[in-house]
């Protein structure tokens, strides 16, 4: 009961979201540098899959091993827990990520940031819905048409929407979005059974295995490992397995709404990093993007006032 009440304090709940986030917005800006530093071309889909597989395959040793220096004792999953395991490594790892690499090496680190920021849309939608885990609320449906209209002013351009957004693109970064908006209510749903940092270590690293086979079938290879490059790798798996794990605990002792408008730290994360990093300043600082930006801020805060605002309905 203490446990829970400390971990439902709306400060340690903004504190832990806000440092997943924050880790997840400087994912894009790193996986992008990663392809620049192992010279992985935008067409090598085979290498980019690799690429995530090898990086969650050691996001799920880290997990694993982490937690079972703090328990004193490995970490093991029930055999009960195994089929919910392969669930989430399939939506969350797998099916996310295949279209999450490719995606991001077709888009700029902008765009997909702003593009990802929906997932917490995504994931209140979900669960209001599908779920009935949540209530729809006024507020929280305007709250998702003004930050979704984020997405459409990021990819609008002055010949329309369709000139600018790619299938293999935008495209494939939203539908990575999806699968994550549906993996965190089922990750939610497991974690009032099972400890979360178990479950998200043990679906990583299978999830990483599943990856980097596909990638080395389909010919793709990793090669010309330097320091920086390595230390690069060890911090995309670092940031995965401690946000996962963070965002994993806040959803099992909170509801998705709660957690999921904290969602609007990334893509703000991420357009800066991508900024500072990749040299996507002026892209980042443009009018639309801002715009854009401001939009899924603005949708998202929006939806967090639907406690004051009673039970309205739509």
């Amino acid at each position: 009961m203490k446990k829970e009440k400390i971990l439902t304090n709306p400060w340690v709940v903004a504190v832990f979201a806000i440092i997943s986030c924050a880790l997840w917005g400087s994912a894009f800006p790193c996986i992008k540098m990663g392809y620049g530093l192992l010279h992985i071309g935008s067409e090598d889909v085979s290498t980019q899959i690799l690429f995530a597989g090898v990086r969650f395959t050691l996001a799920g040793v880290l997990s694993i091993v982490f937690e079972s220096v703090i328990e004193k004792k490995i970490l093991l999953p029930k055999k009960s827990s195994m089929g919910n395991i392969f669930k989430l490594c399939l939506m969350q790892t797998v099916i996310q990520y295949l279209f999450f690499y490719i995606g991001l090496a077709h888009a700029s680190g902008v765009t997909g940031s702003i593009i990802t920021g929906t997932n917490s849309l995504l994931a209140i939608l979900i669960a209001c819905f599908i779920f009935r885990q949540e209530k729809m609320t006024l507020p929280t449906f305007v709250g998702c048409v003004i930050g979704l209209a984020g997405v459409v002013i990021a990819n609008a351009g002055g010949g329309g929407i369709g000139t600018q957004m790619h299938l293999n693109g935008e495209g494939f970064v939203f539908i990575a979005a999806l699968f994550y908006a549906i993996s965190s209510i089922y990750l939610k749903r497991y974690s009032q059974k099972d400890d979360p940092v178990m479950l998200s270590g043990y679906q990583f690293l299978f999830g990483g295995i599943i990856l980097s086979g596909i990638g080395f079938s389909m010919g793709g290879r990793l090669s010309g490992f330097t320091v920086p490059s390595a230390l690069l790798l060890l911090y995309l798996g670092f940031l995965s397995a401690m946000a996962y794990a963070l965002w994993g605990i806040l959803l099992k002792y909170n509801p998705v709404s709660k957690v999921a408008i904290y969602g609007f730290t990334n893509p703000v994360i991420g357009v800066l990093l991508s900024a500072l990093l990749l040299g996507e300043g002026g892209q980042a600082f443009s009018v639309k993007n801002l715009l854009a930006l401001l939009c899924v801020c603005i949708g998202i805060i929006v939806v967090n006032l639907w406690k004051q605002q009673g039970e309205a309905k739509v």
